[in-house]
């Protein structure tokens, strides 16, 4: 089977591309140099390449930059998904969406499932949304996967930039009082990788919005905690910094965060058998791979 990965240049999408390739589907890779999401024409001249299923891996992500840059962020995360879509519907194959907690404004207290009405805080969670409703109105073959707080072996993402920052600095911040759950980027590959399988296997498919994240929910203070002490552990740093907790009204951001994003992710388990992330065995494969910094700060 040969799958369209839009995206592959991103966290994401390059570590989709290669788990799909290990498993033996013919890739057609695309970054953004290649294919303009925003741009119907530049969309449809890839019905040539005649993949017979499209994922998209591609996003506006810059939530506070986004307050500022709305039309660019609606340009990716909106008019990319009609776009592609449109590929779709003229190829008659399906279309996997990744997309966010973000669409949810985190006052619920509970997890969210998949039909919890969406109340985005900010541009970045709105203009996913927008493209969510999209497809929810194409009525095809789509797979809408909201996924959390992604990270991976990548340069940015908040597990780097914790290492980086513990590397420089012995004390500092984290945010104490947002609660969801991280999502190594492969676990999540791993997923897709194991629903396309089910798919060219010729099961019956179940289409629609699915909710993927890691498997135990942690704040951003929680997960850094964990990071520095798994990577004092494994001599990745010499020692632990000293963490402050921060709330939210003392770490602003331009954007407005869900205080509680955490995903019921029950219906993809039970209709796919996909595991979820287990995100502090994560982060040891990742520290294992790890340069060992000197402690100079």
């Amino acid at each position: 089977m040969k799958v369209l990965v839009v995206g592959a240049s991103g966290q994401f999408g390059g570590i989709l591309l290669s788990k799909l390739r290990e498993s033996g589907f013919g890739v057609v890779a695309c970054s953004s140099s290649v294919l303009d999401i925003t741009s119907l024409d530049s969309v449809m001249s890839f019905s040539e390449k005649c993949p017979e299923l499209i994922i998209n891996a591609a996003a506006y992500t810059a939530v506070d930059a986004a307050e500022s840059e709305p039309q660019q962020a609606y340009c990716v995360n909106e008019t990319g998904v009609s776009n592609l879509i449109q590929l779709a519907s003229l190829l008659e194959c399906p279309l996997i969406n990744i997309s966010t907690d973000y669409v949810f404004d985190g006052s619920l207290g509970r997890p969210y499932v998949e039909t919890d009405i969406t109340t985005p805080l900010g541009v970045y969670g709105a203009s996913k949304r927008a493209g969510e409703l999209l497809l929810e109105e194409s009525k095809g073959r789509f797979l809408n996967i909201r996924t959390s707080w992604l990270f991976s072996e990548t340069d940015h993402n908040f597990m780097s930039a914790m290492l980086r920052l513990a590397a420089k600095k012995s004390e500092f911040g984290v945010v104490f009082d947002q609660v969801g759950c991280p999502t190594f980027a492969g676990d999540l590959a791993d997923a897709i990788v194991k629903i396309c399988n089910a798919y060219i296997r010729g099961r019956q498919m179940e289409w629609g919005t699915f909710h993927y994240s890691g498997d135990e929910e942690v704040s951003w203070y929680g997960f850094a905690h964990e990071i520095f002490e798994k990577a004092v552990q494994m001599s990745v740093l010499e020692s632990r910094p000293k963490l402050q907790k921060l709330s939210t009204d003392q770490y602003p951001t331009v954007a407005r965060r869900p205080q509680y994003s955490v995903l019921n992710c029950s219906k993809i388990q039970d209709v796919y058998g996909v595991r979820l992330s287990n995100w502090k065995n994560a982060i040891t494969e990742i520290l294992s791979a790890k340069p060992k910094f000197n402690g100079n700060r």
